[in-house]
């Protein structure tokens, strides 16, 4: 409502929340944009079976990490980390890095219930894993600027699997050419190229595997 006082109407709350955003922040939202319109784009491939969809997509999926890579130098160099950010940098990583993945994997054939098994199963070791970093990073820092390694595979590695995915679409390998073949166990059906998204989860939820961050 007006202020009697000043005639004037209070701004709306949300502006302040834009105004707290930083730079680094837009290169995150950047990054989530990225992620999902190729989403959009693998379900495009899915109605229509243009190929061309599925290259766009696969092509999100570098950009994304662009942006994630230059999200975090932006922060570090402005010395504008925040809760917000590191908030904005998990959940963005989940949609490019996690769900981007397995919805293109998805789309490309691997569509079987063991494929759906797994691919659950390495959306959810991403969640887990940028869980566990948010709550590890000020430890795993000790009071230096950035984190001085990873526990585990750091999500955005799952950029190969696009890239593999990306590959086989070139070639024509997708759908019911994929590469590998299925195999029919027990119910359902097993790609075993979706066993490559199982063992980059297992990676990522790794606590023996220390990776240094450059």
């Amino acid at each position: 409502m007006p202020n009697p006082a000043s005639g004037t109407r209070p701004a709306p709350k949300h502006f302040s929340m834009i105004r707290g955003f930083h730079l680094a922040d837009f290169f995150t939202l950047a990054n989530a944009a990225c992620g999902v319109g190729a989403i959009f784009l693998a379900m495009a491939f899915i109605a229509s079976q243009s190929v061309a969809y599925f290259l766009w997509a696969a092509a999100l999926a570098p950009a994304a990490f662009v942006f994630d890579v230059f999200d975090g130098r932006i922060a570090r160099w402005r010395q504008t980390h925040s809760a917000l950010g590191r908030e904005l940098d998990s959940l963005a990583d989940v949609i490019s890095f996690g769900v981007l993945p397995a919805s293109l994997g998805f789309a490309a054939g691997l569509n079987g219930g063991w494929d759906c098994v797994v691919l659950i199963y390495f959306v959810c070791c991403g969640v887990s894993r940028l869980a566990r970093y948010n709550v590890t990073a000020e430890a795993l820092s000790e009071g230096a600027d950035k984190v001085k390694y990873f526990e585990g595979t750091p999500i955005p590695t799952s950029v190969v699997l696009v890239g593999i995915l990306a590959l086989a679409a070139w070639q024509g390998r997708i759908g019911s050419d994929i590469w590998g073949g299925a195999w029919t166990l027990g119910p359902w059906v097993l790609h075993p190229l979706a066993l490559l998204f199982g063992l980059s989860g297992t990676l990522m939820i790794s606590k023996t595997l220390r990776i240094p961050k450059l």
